[in-house]
């Protein structure tokens, strides 16, 4: 079905906010990480080429600010620090499969 055929109208201040939300540098990336089971500080940027701890940081203080991702204190030593995705966080799963087709089909590399 084509947007134009449903009843989604032309603005939505709820589709607008969730673009800007994920649509953030670097958060797609750390998303996919995240539903790949990647969940430690260090292996996320390890993951990501180019991506800094400080924008890592960053990032998944903004994700879990919304309820997207949440912090695990893990208290052994050295103390380990774990993100995971919250119920809400998971189900951006879809979203994300859906734009990497997108993107497999019509993103040149570079």
């Amino acid at each position: 079905m084509n947007a134009m055929d449903s009843d989604m109208g032309p603005f939505c201040p709820k589709y607008h906010r969730a673009v800007e939300l994920i649509g953030r540098r670097w958060t797609g990336a750390i998303l996919r990480a995240l539903l790949s089971d990647v969940s430690r500080f260090s292996a996320i940027c390890e993951t990501i080429p180019g991506l800094s701890d400080r924008m890592l940081a960053e990032r998944l203080k903004e994700l879990e600010a919304e309820g997207i991702v949440e912090r695990e204190v893990i208290p052994e030593t050295p103390v380990r620090i774990e993100y995971r995705l919250t119920r809400k966080g998971r189900d951006l799963g879809p979203v994300v499969e859906a734009l990497s087709v997108w993107a497999e089909r019509w993103i040149e590399a570079g």
